[in-house]
């Protein structure tokens, strides 16, 4: 059987990212993707026709450090676009611009005092330096006293009720200072917000990514399902695949929480096993519509109004031009929700009915001859659940076994999960490999 230096399960960002460091050091390098593409939830797909689409939406931010490096170490500098956006909301039955300050000034869903103080709330949590400060507390808890009652009621509980579902009274602060912090440093001069896309979206920067790792002598197999370990005393001999045994000298775990813990289970401590259990997700349901027609000029459109069941509106044409689509218009629909609810099971089908019956209520001229396509993508683990006090429990690098590692998303902490902290990531974890 074939041993390789490193064999690294995962093919998202932060196991490519990995494999792409050490496999230029020159160690021989297996990654193991579950999925038949590259990039995890970052990943593409295609509609009948041909164009390509990611499966859940993506950007960075204009603040993010390690996307760009690594798309310059890749010499595909060329291909990052920097373009301003048109970010609303949608209340009480109407959109509202919410892009610059003056659009702020203009939200009259809010008294004039209470648009004050939702402005003034990002110098309020830049206050913070430790966030350990917070940790203890809920994302009401901290902020209603800062910013008032109403104006967390209107702008920021419609969100975080869209974003963690049953958990939005458990999420600890943290989360939500973190997002505040880093959105504050996104503006430009004029005070509009920046992003950043690479040119044929993240798939094609991650497929650019494996083809690093190849050509620095690593490999890169999809379709290949991790199982089980197979360990002697306090090291790890090889892993169980779905299609025959694979051998290293030291291993890297990137999934989320659980699934490294159904490869464990059985084989490790139990204890070690249920602290990876402890850390609770969502799942996210996303549905990609390809329209003939727009939706409205925003890209990014916060859903507020109590009823609807997204987090947001994302028509991504209105980011990145619809030239790249033949001339089609690009919205996701983005829902999180524990897998135990009811829509989870809906068929392809029937979430699309789900989804169009509420999108036409925001946009009542949508109708159905619109709809060139569609697909349904689903997420089991899409977003770790922070909890209070999330870092006494969060469990670290280090598994039972002395030439055995884990780094997830949900280890990012105190960022949320994302592309440019996966790339921070695998060059961190990469880094530990090779000191060990």
């Amino acid at each position: 059987m074939e041993k390789f230096d490193v064999v690294i399960v995962g093919g998202g960002f932060t196991g490519l990212t990995a494999a792409y460091v050490l496999s230029k050091q020159g160690k021989r390098v297996h990654v193991l993707e579950a999925d038949d593409t590259p990039g995890g939830l970052a990943g593409t797909f295609n509609f009948n026709d041909g164009v390509k689409v990611e499966k859940f939406y993506h950007h960075w931010f204009n603040n993010d450090v390690y996307v760009p490096e690594l798309v310059k170490e890749l010499g595909l500098d060329g291909d990052i676009m920097l373009l301003p956006t048109r970010t609303g909301m949608y209340f009480n039955g109407r959109l509202w611009k919410l892009s610059t300050p003056l659009d702020l000034l203009r939200f009259k869903a809010l008294s004039f005092m209470d648009r004050i103080r939702l402005g003034l709330l990002v110098f309020q949590v830049r206050r913070i330096k430790d966030w350990k400060t917070i940790e203890h507390l809920s994302i009401r808890e901290w902020l209603e006293p800062l910013c008032g009652k109403t104006v967390y009621k209107i702008v920021w509980e419609p969100l975080i009720n869209s974003k963690f579902s049953v958990f939005a009274e458990a999420v600890n602060a943290v989360w939500m200072w973190k997002k505040l912090v880093l959105r504050g440093g996104t503006r430009n001069d004029k005070g509009g917000e920046e992003l950043a896309y690479f040119k044929g979206g993240f798939g094609r920067l991650a497929e650019a990514l494996a083809e690093g790792v190849r050509q620095h002598g690593g490999q890169v197999s999809y379709g290949r399902r991790v199982t089980g370990i197979e360990a002697d005393g306090t090291e790890i001999v090889r892993l169980a695949t779905d299609q025959g045994p694979v051998q290293g000298d030291k291993y890297l775990f990137t999934p989320s929480f659980p699934i490294i813990a159904d490869i464990f289970d059985g084989s490790a401590d139990p204890q070690w096993v249920s602290a990876l259990r402890r850390v609770k997700y969502l799942g996210n349901m996303c549905l990609v519509l390809r329209l003939n027609q727009s939706l409205s000029e925003t890209y990014w459109l916060n859903v507020n109004d109590p009823g609807f069941p997204f987090v947001g509106v994302i028509e991504h044409t209105n980011f990145d031009s619809p030239d790249n689509y033949r001339g089609s218009r690009i919205a996701y629909l983005s829902r999180y929700l524990a897998t135990d609810d009811p829509v989870w099971a809906y068929s392809d089908e029937e979430y699309f009915q789900f989804a169009m019956g509420h999108l036409k209520r925001m946009f009542p001229k949508l109708d159905q001859s619109w709809v060139l396509d569609y697909k349904v993508w689903r997420s089991e683990y899409a977003q770790p659940v922070t909890e209070r006090n999330y870092s006494s429990y969060v469990p670290g690098r280090e598994t039972p076994y002395a030439n055995a590692y884990i780094s997830t998303m949900a280890q990012i902490y105190p960022e949320d999960r994302g592309t440019n902290y996966a790339i921070r990531e695998g060059r961190d974890i990469a880094r530990a490999l090779l000191q060990a």
